[in-house]
This record gives structure tokens, sequence and C-alpha cells, in this order.
């Protein structure tokens, strides 16, 4: 159902089968390696996509759950469009913010969770401004983020990494998910959220932001390009040597 579905990432279903443990060496130096391999392919350092204060950031996070960046872009900016600040969304009536976010996957569970999570946001620290997160520590940080309904561990860490607060954060969206499993680095029934603190403690501590986020990136990328969901293209993979699913004879040249 799409309203369970929405609801993941807040409320992330628990593992069914023990996962990779976050501290094996051996994963952690898989983790590098893959990481060492994707990023000529994709050309690390790359570049940040955008550079949204971070309110803006995690209103562009809410929309982007379940849709492609072109549709959720577009619906970020209709709703700038319509109002005149994240105040006035606060103010209004779900049905016009709905309407300025109908092409994003189900509007009408976005508009209301935008409306109250900015809402929260606003009662809690009195306005909209999230710059103070700058100066807690990252996982405290992410802390604070979650600990308002409605946002989870992508979200929270899309907020710090994305947003110009550029602090080391490691997002996973369902793509770079999908391509962590394949290649064991976390187990087969570790939903997206559970899969943050273990995908981060397998890569260095004193990466930088940059590095997360080429990290994030270049999975990501990978996802989109060479690992898809239904049809692999193992034969064409550089980690191909890596990974445990791989099925060169079966799969998409």
């Amino acid at each position: 159902m799409p309203l369970a579905d929405l609801r993941t990432e807040t409320r992330p279903r628990a593992s069914r089968k023990a996962a990779p443990a976050p501290g094996d060496p051996a994963l952690a130096d898989k983790a590098i390696a893959v990481h060492a391999r994707l990023c000529p392919v994709y050309g690390c350092p790359i570049p940040y996509f955008h550079s949204l204060d971070p309110v803006s950031e995690l209103v562009s996070s809410l929309l982007s759950h379940r849709t492609r960046n072109a549709e959720s872009g577009r619906a970020f900016k209709a709703l700038r469009a319509r109002f005149p600040d994240w105040d006035a969304v606060i103010d209004a009536d779900v049905p016009e913010i709905e309407a300025a976010i109908a092409g994003v996957t189900w509007p009408e569970l976005k508009a209301p969770r935008i409306r109250d999570v900015l809402r929260a946001l606003r009662d809690r620290c009195g306005s909209l401004d999230l710059a103070f997160l700058a100066d807690m520590e990252v996982e405290a940080a992410r802390a604070w983020l979650q600990a308002i309904p409605g946002v989870g561990p992508k979200t929270s860490a899309a907020v710090l990494s994305f947003s110009t607060l550029r602090m080391p954060a490691l997002p996973v969206d369902s793509h770079h998910h999908r391509v962590a499993q394949r290649l064991g680095l976390i187990g087969p029934r570790v939903d997206v959220g559970p899969a943050h603190p273990i995908l981060r403690a397998q890569l260095p501590d004193d990466w930088s932001a940059q590095d997360l986020y080429d990290n994030h990136e270049i999975l990501m990328l990978h996802g989109q390009k060479v690992c898809h969901h239904h049809r692999p293209a193992c034969g064409r993979c550089v980690l191909v040597d890596l990974c445990p699913s791989a099925k060169v004879s079966t799969r998409e040249p």
C-alpha cells in the first residue's frame, strides 16, 4: 500500500535476517574497494547537485521519496512559486499544497506531511531556521531532526549532506540500498532505514562531507545505470568480481 511505503522511512521494518556486522574489517575493505572502483567511472569528486538552505532541503527531501528527481524538482519549484515562504505553507490549506506538488508520487500524503513537519519545526525552534545544526556533531544533528515526526534516516542525512550545511552524513536511497545489498555489504532483509548506520560504519570515520556525498552518488548512479532493479547489467559492471549476486550469463550484457 502506498501509505505503508511512504511511512517506511520513519517506521522501518525489522530485519528478519542478521545483517553483516558494521565493524567487520572485511566489509569495510570491500566498501572502500567499491568506492575506489566506482569513483573513476562516475567522476569523483562529484559536484553537489544544488545548494539549498537546510529547511528547503528538508522539504525537497520529503518530496523526493519514491519520486523521480525531475518530478520532485518541478514540484519543489511549484511550491516555492505558489507560496512566498515556508511559513506560508504552514498556514495554507492542505488541498492548496497538494495542488502545487501534484506531480510527485502520493501528493495527498506528502502535502499534510510537509505542512506538519514544518509546523513541528517552527514550534520547536521558534522559527524556520536550521543553521544551528552546523554546530552539532553529525549523529546528534540527525537525532534532532529525526525527533520530528515524519523525518527519518534518509531525510535527516540528506538535509545535512545535500544542503548548504555540507556535513559528513551518508544518505541511502533505494538505488544505493539495492547495490549495497547485491554486493553483500548489508543483509538481504535489511531495509533502507537500518542500512544507514551499517553502511556509514563501513567507511572511514574521517571521511569528509564530499567523500560521503561521492559514495552515495556513485552507488546511486551505479544502481540507475548498471545495477538495475529488474535486469542488472552484470556483463558491463566494474564490480562483478566483488559481487556475490552477479550472474553474467543470465543478466543483461
